[in-house]
């Protein structure tokens, strides 16, 4: 794995100029929607193809897609990131994730979307990077998936869901698998699933607009108040959408732990922990990207859009370069360095 890292240091330092690095770029190889579309059926997940703009995954709870070309075509895709001005996407899965499957098919979802990663990388070494994806509802299958993916050229970290079939990450049974992601030394990178409360999330998109940032913030609420910062404190977790809702709640989680013995589980107070975490710049509104820079700093901070979706930047990293307030060199961390560190390319 170190002379992978150093090779794709190499490859970043030959450049021009500092990259830019998008760390929420979300990718469906055709590998995995072949596999999905196959063998998701009993499940539940059927993969329609008969809308001309993309591909259609139908599931429990919803619909996605038609999925444009750019989430599966490279070339395309890197034609999209020379307009965007950002040169290297840290590519991931999203919805609907693999937690639904059972441990067999999902082991084999895990490795497909692994293995396309890897392959982007080797056609395109410095323009991708991967988080891998693992079976998380089978906790051993997910052990072996993070050693075999861990292996692979350009894998440089871990993605998994706010909840795991409505399992908390704190659950002991994932303990293991953070004390070797640790070792390690990869970040994790969550995205938000299965929101609480979906009956009341269906209209307007809300599962969206609003569950997606409460989910974040029950999650990383979980990992504070249940100590898992605290036992694993070389692990680093990412959270997206600039921490949802967590920055915002963070001084009624202080209350809680100031009145309830019950929130003390933890070494320090919960504001302790928004330095363990990082974040991304998907905030649709500048003052609420600059109140979470002041609050964590720039160097927690990294670039992301989201993309291709809809509810994603178009133009991510404008959203940078426009605060006026922000000195070149902390916009410089939130666009690449910052990024280039935490996954180990520079």
């Amino acid at each position: 794995m170190v002379s992978r890292c150093k090779v794709l240091a190499n490859t970043v330092a030959s450049m021009p100029q500092a990259p830019i690095i998008d760390i929420h770029a979300h990718f469906y190889p055709e590998s995995f929607l072949k596999l999905l579309g196959e063998e998701g059926g009993s499940f539940g997940i059927r993969v329609r193809h008969d809308d001309p703009k993309g591909p259609v995954l139908e599931m429990k709870g919803g619909m996605l897609g038609p999925l444009q070309q750019a989430f599966t075509d490279l070339d395309i895709r890197i034609k999209e990131m020379k307009r965007k001005r950002v040169d290297i996407h840290a590519l991931s899965l999203t919805r609907p994730m693999i937690y639904w499957a059972d441990g067999a098919l999902g082991l084999k979802l895990a490795q497909t979307m692994n293995d396309a990663m890897a392959e982007a990388h080797q056609t395109f070494s410095h323009r991708f990077l991967g988080l891998a994806i693992l079976p998380m509802q089978e906790p051993q299958l997910a052990l072996e998936e993070l050693e075999r993916a861990s292996r692979l050229p350009g894998i440089q970290g871990v993605y998994m869901g706010t909840n795991i079939n409505g399992r908390e990450l704190s659950d002991p049974e994932f303990l293991p698998l953070f004390q070797r992601i640790e070792e390690m030394g990869l970040p994790v990178f969550l995205h938000p699933i299965r929101p609480l409360g979906p009956e009341r999330l269906e209209p307007y998109n809300f599962y969206n607009l609003l569950g997606f940032p409460f989910e974040t913030a029950v999650a990383a609420a979980h990992l504070i108040f249940s100590g898992v910062l605290d036992r694993f404190p070389r692990l680093t977790f990412c959270l997206p959408h600039v921490g949802g809702a967590l920055p915002w709640l963070i001084g009624r989680m202080d209350r809680g732990y100031k009145i309830w013995e019950a929130c003390r589980e933890m070494k320090r107070k919960p504001s302790a922990y928004l330095r363990r975490f990082y974040y991304d710049t998907i905030s649709h509104d500048p003052g609420t990207l600059i109140y979470l820079i002041r609050l964590v700093g720039a160097q927690r901070v990294m670039l992301g859009s989201d993309y291709c979706f809809e509810i994603g930047y178009n133009r991510p990293v404008e959203v940078v370069t426009r605060l006026a307030s922000l000195s070149r060199a902390d916009q410089g961390r939130i666009l690449g360095a910052n990024a280039a560190r935490l996954l180990k390319i520079a």
